[in-house]
């Protein structure tokens, strides 16, 4: 795009691509949030998106990721990629930051249709935004959470390198539950797969770097 090239940056790792929405990648990760991100027991997200009715889920997950882009300045940021496995969207990985020129800090956030969870997708996924931070964007540190009991993100963070920052106690359908908080610092990361950068140099600016 010749007025924002920030829509054509993109990331690659050995299996995925990571690249801003297009409309189709946009049906499609609505598609899997209608076949499902987790087991409907347990919420692991701290807004619950995925109780809304299935006729309303895949246009308010349509208007999340517009609202994205419509609200990006320099200042404040968030970053969804879609995420692209052998064709198909698969799911989201986020990176954002406020005020990132004077922070140096950036915070991630995802999900995952459930039949791509298991697959070591989502290390990568995250792995190939920390490279992204750190190597292209010059962040010194990157933020995490996850509530007690989603193991699937506690097994990212901890293979990542992230440390134990405290925690939070929240209110999430009605019940108290522990929001366990992580920093990664830029010394302490090593990608365990390979990432291509593509196009950042055109949009790097847009980040406030």
């Amino acid at each position: 795009m010749r007025h924002w090239p920030l829509i054509d940056l993109r990331l690659t790792t050995p299996r995925l691509e990571l690249r801003l929405p297009t409309r189709d990648d946009l049906d499609q990760l609505a598609d899997r949030a209608i076949e499902g991100v987790h087991d409907p027991g347990f919420m692991p997200f701290l807004v619950p998106w995925t109780d809304r009715p299935t006729d309303e889920l895949p246009a308010q997950v349509i208007r999340h990721q517009l609202a994205c882009l419509a609200n990006w300045t320099p200042d404040n940021w968030r970053c969804n990629f879609m995420v692209v496995h052998e064709g198909k969207v698969v799911g989201t990985q986020g990176l954002r930051a406020t005020d990132f020129a004077t922070t140096r800090e950036v915070s991630t956030g995802s999900w995952l249709g459930m039949a791509y969870q298991g697959k070591g997708i989502g290390t990568e996924m995250r792995a190939a935004v920390l490279h992204l931070a750190f190597a292209g964007l010059g962040a010194e540190s990157a933020t995490s959470s996850a509530l007690t009991g989603n193991e699937a993100s506690l097994t990212v963070t901890r293979k990542l390198g992230y440390r134990p920052n405290g925690f939070a106690y929240v209110a999430v359908r009605g019940r108290r539950i522990a929001d366990q908080r992580f920093r990664l610092f830029r010394e302490d990361f090593v990608s365990p797969v390979p990432v291509e950068i593509h196009g950042l140099d055109a949009c790097r600016t847009d980040f406030g770097a």
